[in-house]
């Protein structure tokens, strides 16, 4: 069974590889990563920086934050250019 599939970007895919637990930058210690089916996202990270840049709320967020880089520059300009088209924040 696929245990750890999940739709991402490439750029995502590529920082996560096979893992599923990385150390948070906050408390060091290991966490698991944000789990689309058992993490709600409302609750492990929010929006900041005119909505631009996401933050890690929890262990999880932090953690899921850091090891996906999910504010690389490339990730920025997109969401930037999504929400000129309103189409972002996705939620």
């Amino acid at each position: 069974m696929f245990t750890n599939i999940a739709r991402s970007c490439a750029g995502c895919n590529g920082y996560k590889q096979d893992k599923t637990h990385y150390f948070d930058p906050l408390t060091h210690q290991l966490s698991h990563l944000y789990n689309t089916r058992e993490d709600k996202w409302t609750e492990q990270f929010q929006w900041i920086n005119d909505d631009l840049m996401v933050d890690g709320l929890t262990n999880i967020g932090r953690t899921t934050v850091k090891l996906l880089q999910l504010n690389r520059i490339g990730a920025v300009n997109l969401r930037q250019l999504l929400k000129m088209a309103g189409l972002h924040p996705p939620f």
